[in-house]
């Protein structure tokens, strides 16, 4: 099908991903509203020729869409709606720091405390294949280590970056304050801990599920 095209804001999702929630909650916290239409992963349905055809050609989601533009890319989507807010630093040294976290965040913390958490989670430690069996203490091992990193650094500061909440705690906090569904011990990180109330206690925080 073609998807009709307006301008509105429409988040092309599968809710229980923490990379299409990080969309929802920038959303959320500069007051703007989006549209989400769900698609079932797990049914292949980012993979349809319709899907690549008109939403995104590399089949993944979330997808935000304005009229007839599409942002793939979960910290993208997210820069594109706080763009103008607070949650941007104007500082050029404070900017560009923000930024280096949401490229840890991808490279670093979401390859191993994601894929864990997808694998246990939705394809269950039973049903995985041997080299996915084989991966997990290394993804075991990586998550832990961006934990402890993410813990050092608030050891002295309330947030990743300047004084208060940026881009960067909320596309860190999508994963990380679901990383106990994939059996990391957050009790282990205490300043993580303490960040994620911060991040929840905000007036414009909503949860993975609302």
């Amino acid at each position: 099908m073609v998807f009709p095209m307006t301008e509105r804001l429409v988040l092309h999702e599968y809710s229980q991903s923490g990379n299409c929630y990080k969309v929802r909650l920038t959303a959320a916290m500069v007051g703007k509203h989006v549209d989400r239409r769900q698609y079932d992963i797990m049914k292949g349905e980012t993979r349809m020729p319709d899907f690549l055809a008109n939403v995104n050609a590399n089949g993944r989601i979330p997808v935000l869409q304005l009229g007839e533009r599409f942002i793939p890319e979960s910290n993208a989507a997210c820069y594109f709606l706080a763009e103008g807010s607070g949650f941007i630093p104007t500082q050029p040294f404070d900017h560009a720091d923000m930024l280096r976290w949401m490229f840890w965040e991808q490279y670093n913390h979401e390859p191993n405390i994601a894929t864990l958490r997808f694998w246990m989670q939705s394809i269950g430690a039973a049903n995985l294949d041997d080299l996915k069996r084989l991966q997990m203490p290394a993804k075991r091992q990586g998550g832990n280590a961006a934990l402890k990193l993410m813990d050092d650094h608030l050891k002295d500061r309330e947030w990743f970056v300047g004084d208060q909440l940026s881009l960067a705690d909320i596309c860190l906090f999508a994963y990380t304050h679901v990383a106990g569904d994939a059996e990391y011990d957050l009790s282990r990180y205490p300043n993580v801990v303490n960040w994620i109330e911060r991040v929840k206690g905000h007036p414009r925080y909503i949860a993975m599920d609302a």
